[in-house]
């Protein structure tokens, strides 16, 4: 992900994570990005039940699946403690589903751990927020791809956008800190000022606005994503409302997330605007280090299968059924799938290899460019940038 409020406005500076030693366990929820440990964040979808049918969904189920019991999901939350995991993030289907989710959400930030919700929002009334706020939950995101037509035709479902509403605002009224997740195609790109309006109204202090993956339902509008223009419009009009939302005195925290290329299409647009800031961006996004997929984040499924990430299913490392995450994520062999993503800089091909931004984009999303092209380690479809500004045409752009 990328920090659009917090590299362009300069709310983190380069010496801010240095500070902490880059240690996972030590750094601010907000710098996590910037650690040097690469700890992962793991994903956990609890459960592949749902009470909607979104059609970007990656899981693209919702019929219930085996599932580990309560007892499995706590001993699942007792090694990832253990192993110092900073963040569980519960995700489904849609988690609020699952009976015990409170029950394992509560263990988990009993355990240390920093517990996040990824939600459709449409079952949290104010009962349910207190129950959250109770557990000591850091973060709640709900989902919100445009206002009431275009969110509900998303979900496939009349009223999920009321109902989201009502959950943010149960949230927000328990002092549960609360943002939106906006996966964008060119189906709702056009409901991005709409939403940054509704933020402002409604006093939602967060938005991560996700770029499109073609996993599950997602490969199959894989057609609905953003072309190489309109993506850097479109990422110009965020940075744009986020800075006109810190001038009027609201400090919104807005992040870009899975488009790497966003990092370095910031570095160079601060260049351009001549910002003496440029360089120390430049160095946060050297540590952050672009896509961590099986290295900074993790997956586990509602069957206890462990994953690289929560787009790339069908890419199983093991279960935790079998062996603890930790015991699967440490020390993979080099020739492994998950040794050989580690060390993907050095496989890449096409745009990716020869691109002078790689160290800090780490070759965008391995996923897409396997459904786009067909080739594991080809090139990004989604990365925006010209070959003048990653370095392949002459007259490039120096870093």
């Amino acid at each position: 992900m990328v920090g659009i409020s917090k590299l362009y406005l300069g709310k983190v500076e380069a010496s801010d994570p240095l500070r902490y030693g880059r240690d996972s366990s030590r750094l601010p929820s907000h710098m996590l990005q910037f650690s040097a440990d690469k700890k992962p964040v793991v994903v956990w979808n609890v459960t592949s039940r749902c009470n909607l049918k979104c059609s970007h969904c990656y899981a693209s189920v919702c019929s219930p699946q085996n599932e580990l019991d309560t007892v499995q999901a706590k001993a699942v939350l007792d090694d990832l403690s253990a192993f110092k995991c900073p963040v569980v993030l519960f995700s489904g289907g849609e988690p609020f589903v699952r009976p015990d989710i409170l029950e394992l959400a509560g263990y988990a930030a009993d355990k240390g751990l920093r517990v996040v919700f990824s939600t459709n929002g449409t079952l949290i009334d104010d009962a349910k927020a207190a129950q959250i706020k109770e557990i000591g939950a850091s973060y709640v995101g709900i989902s919100l791809d445009g206002m009431r037509e275009i969110h509900d035709r998303f979900r496939r479902c009349d009223g999920a956008f009321d109902r989201a509403v009502s959950g943010i605002r149960a949230c927000r009224n328990a002092e549960v800190k609360v943002g939106l997740r906006v996966t964008m195609t060119r189906d709702n790109v056009g409901e991005i000022p709409a939403i940054f309006d509704f933020m402002e109204r409604e006093r939602v202090p967060r938005i991560c606005l996700y770029h499109l993956v073609y996993s599950g339902r997602g490969a199959e509008i894989a057609s609905h994503d953003l072309p190489a223009d309109l993506r850097r419009k479109t990422v110009d009009l965020i940075i744009e409302r986020t800075e006109r939302l810190h001038d009027r005195g609201f400090p919104v925290e807005v992040l870009t997330v899975d488009n790497h290329c966003d990092g370095p299409y910031l570095y160079l647009k601060m260049l351009r605007e001549g910002n003496p800031r440029a360089n120390d961006v430049l160095r946060l996004l050297q540590m952050n280090g672009g896509n961590s997929t099986g290295l900074g984040i993790g997956c586990i499924s509602w069957d206890g299968t462990v994953y690289p990430d929560q787009f790339w299913r069908d890419k199983p490392l093991g279960n935790v059924l079998e062996q603890p995450f930790s015991r699967i994520w440490q020390n993979p062999p080099e020739d492994s799938f998950l040794g050989k993503l580690r060390n993907k800089k050095r496989l890449v091909r096409g745009r990716c290899a020869s691109c002078r931004f790689l160290d800090i984009c780490g070759g965008n999303f391995r996923a897409r460019a396997e459904v786009a092209t067909g080739d594991l380690w080809g090139s990004d479809p989604a990365c925006y940038l010209t070959d003048e500004e990653i370095g392949l045409a002459e007259g490039a752009e120096n870093a």
